[in-house]
């Protein structure tokens, strides 16, 4: 057997409303109903009232008691006032209550039904009874004659007549009150059919589970997501994207052009088209962008996704720089089987010496580089980089120089400074120069000129290019002092415009084509984090000089 679907949100709410509207209704109605009973009855009071007053005053009343017989000539007044008055009856009697005066002939000398004491003490008296006629309100005022009663005179209408008057107030009542419920019906059945559509039709558990899904989703997902009015204003974000973004708790409200995002990353959240896998930078993060407009008949806002692309863009980087030592080795691998034929053949024609100082020579220079590196840099990940890198610039016919005042001791860096971003910051900054030197100088021989091999295993070394050509050179300075860490890379490329300055840092600029222009990015992100600065100046030698300025807390435990 099938269990019937629970009605839904916007059903329970037209039959809510439906019972509330005819309940009200019929409230009204009631209160109506008994308010005009009471107020009609209170209008044949007062009626009454005004009838026996005035005929109790009339001197044609007194004269008539007067007579010997006052029946003759009071019952025609009394019938006269009854239909000019609109009573159901005016009855004059004599103190006593035998009356005079009956709309119904057959009645003139009967004892009156009702109580007439008041009256007789000079009151003027109402009262509800039931009399010949039926259940009527009426008055009973006394006839004065020189300050003595001497006659009475009632005047009264029957409840059936007031209900009578009342029946077409009701009519009207509930014909005006039928309107006012089928207006309200037609009303909400619209207004339901409108939210029929908005919650497509779901029930109110329906709508407090799928609640408590989407608030569960939202703090499980780790990714960002935002979702903007068509005002361009943030209607709801999750966690991540607060952390991605760096929202605070008042982000929600707010429009995107306020929040203080990067001119890029605001420009992708505010285009009105679809945005596929985007990178954007911000102050800490690299992040990867997706929008989706949300157009119903208009355009309704735009739901933004975030995933932060910061350790893969990191890894990335770390995969380059070993795919470039892998190419460095390969190459030294090559260089390194050329010396050492160079060394065989010179042995087979018998000039063991010239062999011997040949090898002595590549071992010593070899040495001599792993020396300098190792003796100027204690952090090993940033020795380990320096070699690398000069090799990688050595096989582009670049010459990386580690100037004499470079100086970082083991333990210095601290736990606040990582050293996947130290890779970061020297590493791109020496890939830029590299890219810069390596398009301009002449190619000029670092071995020595009697072997027939010019490069060695790393082209690192102080001392200055050979006469007789120029060199493109790569100038690195690493040195740690006074609680400050700088990185200085100086190449001798065509260096920067001023103009464009600023513009070497934005994502996405480059003089080499394409595709590039991420690493500057990545270095002012990383010195962000680390709480530095980061400058590009002119060198003396005329190409690009980067300085960086880390911030050192020497009471932290080191990296």
């Amino acid at each position: 057997m099938r269990i019937p679907r629970p009605r839904s949100l916007a059903g329970q709410l037209f039959a809510m409303q439906v019972v509330l509207v005819a309940a009200i209704v019929a409230g009204c109605a009631l209160f109506a109903y008994f308010t005009d009973r009471s107020q009609a009855e209170e209008s044949a009071r007062l009626q009454t009232s005004a009838t026996a007053a005035a005929a109790a005053r009339s001197p044609s009343v007194v004269q008539a008691v007067r007579s010997a017989d006052p029946s003759a000539a009071l019952q025609p007044y009394a019938e006269a006032l009854r239909k000019d008055a609109g009573m159901d009856f005016v009855v004059i009697m004599d103190p006593r209550g035998r009356r005079w005066t009956h709309p119904e002939p057959g009645e003139i000398g009967r004892t009156y039904l009702g109580h007439i004491e008041p009256a007789l003490r000079g009151e003027i008296y109402s009262e509800r009874y039931t009399g010949t006629l039926g259940l009527s309100v009426r008055t009973v005022a006394p006839v004065r004659d020189g300050g003595k009663v001497v006659a009475l005179v009632s005047a009264g209408i029957t409840i059936e007549e007031i209900s009578e008057q009342v029946a077409e107030q009701v009519t009207a009542l509930l014909v005006m009150a039928g309107g006012a419920l089928a207006l309200g019906g037609v009303g909400t059945y619209v207004i339901n059919a409108r939210l029929r559509r908005h919650t497509h039709g779901m029930n109110a558990a329906e709508l407090g589970r799928m609640h408590d899904y989407h608030q569960a989703a939202l703090h499980a997902v780790r990714e960002g997501l935002i979702m903007l009015d068509g005002s361009r204003r943030i209607a709801l974000v999750n966690d991540g994207a607060r952390e991605l973004l760096g929202l605070g708790d008042d982000a929600v409200g707010r429009p995107v052009a306020e929040l203080g995002l990067p001119a890029p990353l605001t420009g992708a959240l505010l285009a009105s088209e679809p945005r596929v896998d985007e990178v954007h930078l911000t102050a800490d993060r690299v992040v990867v962008v997706n929008t989706q407009p949300v157009v119903g008949g208009e355009k309704r806002g735009t739901v933004v996704t975030l995933r932060d692309h910061t350790e893969l863009q990191a890894l990335s980087g770390e995969l380059d720089s070993e795919r470039g030592f892998s190419q460095a080795l390969r190459s030294q691998a090559h260089e390194a089987a050329n010396r050492l034929h160079t060394v065989v053949s010179l042995i087979e024609l018998g000039r063991a010496d010239e062999a011997v100082d040949f090898a002595t020579a590549e071992l010593e220079l070899a040495q001599a580089l792993t020396d300098r590196v190792v003796g100027a840099v204690g952090e090993p990940v940033l020795a380990a980089l320096l070699l690398g890198k000069a090799a990688q610039a050595n096989e582009r016919g670049v010459e990386l120089v580690l100037t004499e005042d470079s100086r970082i001791d083991d333990g210095v860096l601290p736990a606040s400074l990582p050293s996947r971003d130290l890779v970061t910051i020297l590493g791109n900054l020496i890939d830029n120069a590299v890219d810069a030197a390596a398009g301009v100088g002449t190619l000029v021989p670092a071995g020595p000129a009697e072997s027939g091999h010019a490069e060695s295993d790393a082209d690192l070394r102080v001392a200055p290019p050979p006469p007789g050509g120029v060199r493109a050179r790569v100038t690195v300075t690493a040195r740690a002092e006074r609680d400050e860490l700088l990185l200085r890379v100086t190449d001798t490329g065509p260096g920067v415009e001023p103009e464009s300055v600023e513009d070497v840092f934005r994502r996405g600029w480059s003089t080499h084509g394409p595709g590039r222009g991420i690493g500057l990015a990545l270095v002012r992100q990383a010195v962000h984090r680390g709480h530095g600065t980061v400058t590009l100046t002119r060198a003396p030698e005329g190409g690009a000089e980067f300085t960086v300025l880390l911030p050192l807390n020497t009471t932290e435990a080191p990296a």
